[in-house]
């Protein structure tokens, strides 16, 4: 099966460089997320000598109340890359004093990918997802970015409305271990389905999963609806090639 990892931050784990190349070897389509613009560098170094593997340019929402001054920094780097990631918004009760500068960070985020066009972009969106969709609404017109929410937690009604905006959905192993994620993974539409592992946030086995572990994704996504396990990877592995045509 090919498989397809399209939310993991290599730069987190101690063997990053080794990660990357093995991701490539193992033909895995693998988004590397990063958390500030800072990360984007050496992200991009390594992922371009790659075929599989995929630098994203980040600003994450829950280090915004200490990083923000790097938005510059940020724009700057936008025109190097077709992926942004990991942005979005916070509310959570740890982070929701910063939700003011990082509703501002990410809204300036949204105008420089809607004016830049093309962008797909991996959102974050932990107790805000209605204040996401509304900002993608206000800043980004029609066909000038795509959006793949990793990891979402939001209501069913955010769920369909972010399917009626063209929206795609990250899907972990994690988020399948719930009825209520299983309930919700079922109800999205499946040609806006991919996979994740969130690594190294997630764990197989004794340790944080591995792009590798990708495979366990699949297979309970098939569960929940209904497929095989290849016919699940092949799912996947078809709407990345619509996402990113």
């Amino acid at each position: 099966m090919r498989l397809v990892d399209f939310h993991c931050h290599l730069d987190l784990y101690p063997d990053f460089e080794a990660l990357v190349a093995e991701s490539d070897r193992l033909g895995i389509f693998t988004l590397a997320v990063t958390t500030t613009p800072k990360a984007w560098s050496r992200n991009n170094m390594l992922a371009s000598s790659t075929k599989y593997v995929r630098a994203a340019l980040g600003m994450h929402p829950q280090l915004v109340a200490e990083r923000w001054r790097e938005i510059d920094l940020w724009e700057r780097l936008l025109c190097e890359t077709r992926y942004v990631g990991e942005v979005g918004l916070d509310a959570g009760p740890r982070y929701f004093s910063s939700l003011d500068r990082q509703t501002e960070v990410f809204r300036r985020i949204l105008r420089c990918c809607a004016q830049a066009g093309g962008k797909i972009l991996s959102i974050h969106s932990v107790r805000a997802a209605t204040k996401v969709l509304d900002l993608i609404e206000e800043e980004v017109p029609d066909g000038r970015a795509k959006f793949v929410f990793h990891w979402f937690t939001g209501s069913a009604a955010d769920a369909r409305r972010a399917a009626n905006l063209g929206c795609y959905f990250s899907i972990n192993s994690q988020m399948l271990q719930t009825d209520r994620g299983r309930a919700l993974v079922s109800s999205l539409p499946i040609d806006r389905l991919l996979t994740e592992t969130d690594g190294p946030f997630t764990s197989q086995g004794d340790g944080p999963a591995r792009p590798r572990d990708v495979g366990q994704t699949v297979r309970h996504l098939a569960t929940a609806r209904g497929l095989s396990s290849a016919e699940s990877a092949a799912v996947v592995l078809r709407n990345l090639k619509i996402l990113t045509a």
